[in-house]
């Protein structure tokens, strides 16, 4: 399924620096820390910017909102950063990071971003389309493998479980919801994806963060 030309007007970011590099990345024929554009990144050396790359699906949909209603989006392990000192990532000694956590995220963009957002660990598609017609953004937990969504239809038609992964639902129609797809591949699944409604349920957890360029 290519990427559908959808309107919008919110800008893409992918996770890791270079958009055009996310296949190869992900499929490990080119380590992260070989993309020529991580010093963007606010990483202090390429391991370092390896290690978040892979956790930043949440920054980058972070980056996408406030490009749209701020006009910046700062370097996205800088965001990272802040949101570990906010508590929204909790990285642990043997290097394992949790988080997102949407609830310390949410408090964290509304104090440092003046966002509307709201953690919402039910969060139904109906809810989803009526907050993006109100003129809202929505960070959805999905199952990483929607970026192949075409080929699962054939060849595995059920990710092993829903959620893991963040991507921003940014328009909708009575036949598709749009997102922006992080880690989504140049061409095919990164911005304005369309994802048919009834294709959803297989990789969507049913839960999220609204946002809003005010309080909601």
């Amino acid at each position: 399924m290519p990427e559908a030309p959808h309107v919008t007007t919110v800008p893409y970011y992918a996770q890791w620096e270079s958009p055009e590099l996310v296949a190869e990345i992900v499929s490990g024929r080119l380590p992260a820390q070989r993309d020529p554009n991580w010093p963007k990144s606010g990483a202090a050396t390429p391991d370092d910017y390896a290690y978040w790359s892979w956790r930043l699906c949440g920054m980058a949909c972070l980056r996408m909102a406030l490009d749209h209603w701020r006009g910046t989006a700062p370097p996205p392990v800088s965001l990272a950063q802040e949101c570990q000192e906010a508590g929204a990532y909790v990285r642990h000694e043997d290097g394992r990071l949790d988080g997102l956590i949407y609830a310390p995220f949410a408090v964290h963009a509304r104090d440092r971003w003046g966002l509307g957002a709201e953690s919402r660990p039910v969060l139904s598609p109906r809810e989803v389309r009526a907050h993006l017609a109100s003129g809202g953004l929505a960070m959805l937990s999905v199952h990483p493998s929607l970026r192949t969504l075409d080929s699962l239809r054939t060849s595995d038609p059920a990710p092993p479980h829903r959620g893991g992964h963040l991507v921003l639902a940014v328009a909708a129609d009575d036949v598709h919801l749009y997102v922006h797809n992080p880690s989504g591949f140049p061409g095919e699944s990164q911005r304005a994806f369309a994802v048919p409604w009834p294709e959803l349920d297989r990789y969507y957890a049913g839960r999220g963060v609204l946002l809003a360029d005010r309080a909601l």
